[in-house]
């Protein structure tokens, strides 16, 4: 079997980025998240991915190295989206301005790695008024230490690559100077307004339709898995989903798994007001006093987003509200708007699993993204033979104290992705 090209993720999440590189035919060998849940979740999904649960400001590219099995290898593209703390508006440094220091440790660590490419995620608004100017000085730091970046950056939204929600993205691919520089993948499917000749994105109703109805099992008001048959018929989309067939794993690594248990979908138990509310809300509307977004079924979702973190107040950021039942979708519902397969677990609870799915890249983004940067390698993609186990079932349900006990870390969550 020929040899798989190398990445390393930073601001790594859960994974959503790792597994659309791995399905493209990349091993992911190491992840850094300084989130201890989410890097927990990252090695119960990639249980032969080197997790390290740090800051990336307390990293060297030589700590990376040597943490991992990397050693001198060449690595062939890191990956990551660096929070964002706030763009400097005043001055010409907005670079050097402390509250943009993730941003400055991914260009370090890029630079002490010395990969072949790099592809860097973030907000749309780094592009808007005067954070363009931030964004510039950010692309100047890689054109002057060895690096070209593809011009002009681009806004990615997810609705174009098979993913059944808007979702734009600011993305800037790398490489060294003097290797072929990668297009930014061209779009495969398309929004119903847009008249471009492609096929129409898989809608909310292709996403979830087949999937039982959580409501209907009385345990998922205390877990989020149980096992049933009710499966409905699935749509192409959703077929993939399930990994009904070998090609819906694409060049990543099978995983040992149930297909018959539903994971991640934990019940709300609304109010019978609230129920009330969310079924006189027209699809596709806000319901005016949650100000939650109710999913239409011929149509995709809103920005599924995060909310905060422990050390912002531990907000929740709303779930969409179900097109057909009164009320919030489930993890798994959101795991499937999100371009995520169901083998891939999130952690038990609602407001951890929203808030990983919420600050993931889509997969199949990912995915489309890789995918251009294996067609400058010149590298001839393989299907791996090896099964992966799931890791142990504990990481998924870990507090953040327990989590940071399992990594031997101390809790120190001083940021937010957007």
């Amino acid at each position: 079997m020929g040899k798989r090209p190398i990445v390393v993720d930073l601001f790594a999440g859960v994974g959503g980025f790792s597994l659309g590189f791995e399905q493209a035919g990349f091993d992911v060998k190491v992840a850094i998240e300084i989130d201890p849940v989410h890097a927990a979740i990252h090695k119960f999904n990639f249980p032969d991915c080197v997790v390290l649960p740090y800051s990336i400001t307390e990293l060297s590219g030589k700590d990376i190295r040597e943490q991992s099995d990397i050693g001198q290898q060449n690595i062939d593209c890191v990956i990551g989206g660096a929070p964002c703390q706030g763009y400097s508006l005043m001055g010409k440094r907005a670079f050097d301005d402390p509250r943009n220091y993730l941003v400055r440790d991914f260009w370090r660590v890029v630079l002490e790695l010395e990969p072949s490419y790099f592809v860097f995620e973030n907000v749309k608004g780094l592009t808007q008024g005067k954070h363009q100017y931030f964004l510039e000085e950010f692309i100047n730091k890689f054109e002057n230490n060895g690096y070209v970046i593809r011009q002009p950056w681009q806004v990615l939204n997810a609705a174009n690559y098979e993913v059944p929600q808007k979702r734009e993205r600011l993305f800037l691919l790398g490489a060294k100077k003097g290797l072929t520089l990668p297009n930014y993948p061209a779009p495969i499917t398309r929004l119903a307004n847009d008249n471009r000749d492609l096929p129409l994105v898989p809608t909310c109703k292709d996403a979830l339709d087949d999937l039982p109805e959580a409501e209907e099992f009385e345990c998922l008001l205390y877990c989020d898995r149980v096992a049933t048959e009710n499966w409905g018929n699935p749509s192409q989309y959703s077929a993939e989903m399930r990994c009904l067939n070998d090609n819906s794993w694409y060049f990543a690594y099978k995983r040992h798994w149930n297909p018959q248990i539903l994971t991640s979908s934990r019940r709300t138990n609304h109010t019978q007001v609230s129920r009330q509310r969310f079924q006189a809300t027209t699809p596709g509307k806000i319901e005016p006093v949650s100000r939650f977004f109710k999913l239409a079924e011929d149509s995709v979702a809103n920005t599924l987003r995060a909310g905060t973190n422990a050390a912002r107040g531990a907000h929740t950021a709303p779930r969409p509200i179900h097109y057909h039942s009164p009320r919030c979708i489930t993890v798994r519902e959101m795991a499937r708007i999100g371009g995520f397969s169901d083998w891939f677990q999130f952690h038990v609870t609602k407001w951890h699993g929203a808030r990983q799915i919420g600050n993931a890249v889509p997969p199949p983004v990912a995915r489309a993204i890789a995918l251009e940067i294996r067609n400058c390698l010149g590298v001839k993609p393989t299907i791996p033979q090896k099964i992966l186990n799931l890791g142990d079932s504990k990481l998924l349900s870990m507090t953040m104290k327990q989590a940071a006990n399992y990594w031997q870390v101390a809790v120190q969550i001083k940021r937010n992705r957007c």
